[in-house]
């Protein structure tokens, strides 16, 4: 059924919520600023970690994101949102239920596997290894790996070129209408979890090809379609 799954990270695989909460707020307290409740962050998260930071720091302060842009603010406050971040990264996410188990089901069926993410490359990475799952992955894309990131199709396209594998081969699992439209701009199949960062929107308002509980509905996908992997 699928030669390539490509996955989301952040409300898909691991849920990191907690600890981005938990570096905004660390540079919000430095800033002598109020702290954003962790549910409102999460309504920010898949642009990237700069975009997320510049909505909390608005919220916070109640400026425009326009005038924070253009003032330059974010250039002098990213550093040490950064140095927050690497602090926090890996402490208090968590793998969501099914991950692991599909992950091994799919190396199991010789499925090629691919991380397609807006957080930049040093964060993924750490929380790859932080819970075991950076040897399932044949390919990580992060935020800051090509000329372009999600919604742009070059990353998912960047994936069907080096593996080889027709669009119509592939499947892309997010968590966001981010992650629908890049999928679909790139024309491959689109599964979506319910339980992610969708600005705080039901995930089915984004349409996305399936609506799946958990993972495991991509392994059963894979399992069910192993004989006619064998035939292929």
């Amino acid at each position: 059924m699928f030669d390539l799954v490509m996955f989301d990270l952040d409300g898909t695989l691991v849920q990191t919520a907690p600890e981005i909460a938990d570096a905004v707020n660390d540079l919000l307290r430095e800033q002598s600023l109020p702290e954003v409740a962790e549910d409102l962050i999460a309504t920010w998260i898949g642009h990237g970690t700069r975009e997320l930071m510049t909505q909390a720091y608005a919220h916070a302060t109640q400026l425009e994101t326009g005038t924070l842009r253009r003032t330059g603010t974010m250039d002098r406050l990213m550093p040490r949102f950064t140095v927050f971040y690497e602090q926090r990264c890996g402490t208090r996410s968590r793998l969501y239920p099914q991950v692991l188990e599909t992950l091994r089901t799919l190396r199991q069926a010789e499925v090629r596997m691919a991380v397609v993410t807006n957080k930049e490359q040093r964060f993924t990475n750490t929380v790859l290894m932080a819970h075991q799952i950076r040897p399932f992955f044949d390919m990580v894309i992060a935020g800051d790996t090509l000329a372009r990131k999600k919604p742009d199709p070059l990353p998912v396209r960047y994936c069907l070129d080096a593996f080889k594998v027709p669009a119509s081969r592939a499947l892309f699992v997010g968590d966001s209408q981010i992650d629908v439209d890049t999928a679909r701009a790139a024309g491959v199949a689109v599964w979506a979890v319910p339980y992610g960062y969708n600005l705080g929107n039901p995930i089915a308002q984004a349409a996305p090809g399936r609506v799946i509980t958990t993972l495991a509905a991509v392994a059963e996908a894979v399992a069910s379609s192993a004989p006619q992997r064998c035939l292929a």
